[in-house]
């Protein structure tokens, strides 16, 4: 399989070739990306039973924070890219209980290549509640549907 995957990378199987790096349309540092959420029963954790306890999960506040961050680049990119998360470091600050809003802010700090590293954050309706960084990966879709597919055959 791994010689397989330089093979893919080298660009010798045209329905896997890579795309080079510098095609890649230009993410400005500083790019910025915000989603809102009411935190509901749907998102929060349950402890115990106690309704009165119910609090946004840490999950959803990380898949919140990616989701940002996602939305922040898609402007920058073709048609047949988007992006995947490789890389989440979250600190969840403080909790946030059902039916309070929380905004989530990614905002780019770094493009190497492909990988774009985010500033994220949250914060409810009174303090920042989560914060940290994340890495998303810029994918080439055609190309990682092939490599899917190779990766289900073998």
């Amino acid at each position: 399989m791994h010689a397989q995957h330089n093979r893919y990378r080298q660009g010798q199987d045209p329905a896997l070739a890579a795309r080079y790096h510098n095609d890649m349309k230009e993410i400005p540092l500083g790019t910025t990306g915000r989603h809102h959420l009411l935190v509901t029963p749907e998102t929060a954790i349950d402890f115990i039973g106690d309704e009165r306890a119910r609090v946004l999960s840490t999950p959803h506040m990380i898949a919140f924070m990616e989701w940002a961050a996602r939305e922040a680049i898609r402007p920058y990119l073709d048609e047949n890219e988007d992006s995947l998360g490789t890389l989440v470091d979250i600190r969840h600050l403080a909790a946030t209980p059902v039916g309070m809003s929380v905004e989530f802010t990614a905002t780019v700090t770094e493009v190497k290549g492909r990988r774009v590293m985010f500033r994220v954050e949250a914060r409810d309706e009174k303090e920042l509640i989560g914060e940290g960084r994340h890495e998303r990966f810029v994918a080439d879709i055609p190309r990682l549907v092939a490599a899917l597919a190779a990766k289900k055959a073998n």
